[in-house]
């Protein structure tokens, strides 16, 4: 079996990389290719992270177009289908395996459907409140094997019409990562020393992405969040946003913020954010990092405006429509309550307990000779 892996963001990268590691433990044929943000030197060349942690990139497609805009990343889309094509000519996978819902995925997943490849789709059939979410149901409209991570994505995706054999409810697998950070040696004292981070549970993490179609109001979200974490004693870890329309904003305002109480990164490993999240106070920001993987270290999450709306999300995550200085200062004063604290104590992730990568591979492999694998029919 060949699988070709593809990755263009922070988050995609945590999806697949626990995947990989099954590939390289079990010998399985497997390619990389890396493109968009992690390759751009503005947002932290986090393709070096990756080869740095010894994982090998086969190919490297440069897409992004210099503007970070709606329309410069639309034509952006088109240059990486042209690349994304030769790429699957030169490797002929069984499999190309997709994660999430950006841009980039929306792309590879056209270039497959043209050239009669098998997509299989991550973290597919979930809700979020901007146009990812419309991307990632496009994208499940042509996947032919659907990794669903929650029991409510696997229902979506029967309502979409998927046929039920295409469907695997298998849990997300970056929550693998996680189970494997709990038991590993504690690297929080290194990260203190390196980063100049202060003891555990006394910092925020705090990460915002502009909303594609909302840019018109990410200055004044940005300006409205960081006047509010300022008024705290507490420092702040940020991390800089994906390269979405309208990043530029919340980027160059943070970069003029940054001080003592204020620690700004581009990009870190990913067991150094881990790790940071494992051991702050709350994270604050319309992340899907908040939404999926804070639960299972019994971490809260204040989650801001739409972007991750009507997703699927454990008792832990307080939500707050619009940016607000009151409303975020409130539910920051409920996350540190102990009420609040023995309620999150009890709650477990529904996004599943580390177990979803060998899942993932043992599907792939079943469903590769299956009869008619490639053609799809919808159930309505």
């Amino acid at each position: 079996m060949k699988l070709l892996f593809l990755t263009g963001s922070r988050s995609d990268w945590g999806y697949i990389k626990p995947i990989i590691d099954i590939c390289k433990k079990k010998k399985i044929n497997h390619k990389l290719c890396v493109t968009n943000m992690l390759l751009l030197d503005s947002y932290g060349m986090g393709i070096n992270e990756i080869k740095k942690e010894g994982y090998k990139v086969d190919e490297e497609i440069f897409m992004t177009l210099d503007g970070h805009n709606s329309f410069t990343t639309a034509k952006s889309m088109g240059v990486f289908i042209i690349s994304f094509v030769d790429v699957i000519k030169k490797f002929k996978p069984d499999w190309v395996v997709l994660a999430g819902d950006r841009y980039e995925t929306m792309a590879a997943c056209i270039a497959c459907a043209y050239t009669n490849t098998l997509i299989s789709h991550i973290q597919a059939g979930e809700l979020s409140g901007n146009i990812d979410g419309q991307a990632r149901h496009a994208i499940g409209k042509f996947a032919h094997l659907h990794f669903a991570s929650n029991i409510d994505a696997k229902k979506r995706l029967m309502k979409l019409g998927e046929e039920n054999f295409r469907i695997k409810l298998v849990g997300a697998p970056q929550i693998d990562e996680i189970t494997k950070i709990k038991k590993k040696r504690n690297i929080f004292p290194i990260l203190k020393k390196n980063y100049s981070v202060p003891n555990t549970h006394n910092y925020y993490l705090v990460m915002l992405h502009s909303v594609t179609e909302e840019i018109e109001n990410t200055y004044y979200n940005i300006k409205i969040l960081v006047n509010s974490l300022n008024s705290l004693k507490e420092k702040k870890v940020w991390i800089l946003p994906n390269n979405d329309p309208g990043s530029s904003i919340i980027k160059n305002y943070l970069i003029n913020q940054r001080d003592e109480n204020n620690l700004i990164f581009e990009n870190l490993p990913r067991d150094h954010y881990l790790t940071l999240l494992k051991n702050c106070k709350c994270i604050i920001g319309n992340s899907s990092s908040g939404i999926i993987e804070a639960s299972s270290f019994k971490v809260p999450t204040i989650n801001l405006g739409r972007r991750q709306n009507n997703r699927y999300r454990p008792k832990s995550v307080i939500d707050i429509k619009n940016f607000d200085k009151s409303k975020i200062l409130k539910s920051i004063k409920i996350i540190n309550s102990d009420k609040f604290k023995k309620k999150i104590n009890k709650i477990s992730n529904p996004y599943g307990n580390g177990n979803s990568s060998m899942k993932i591979i043992n599907e792939l492999v079943k469903m590769k000779n299956k009869k008619d694998i490639l053609f799809k029919n919808l159930t309505y």
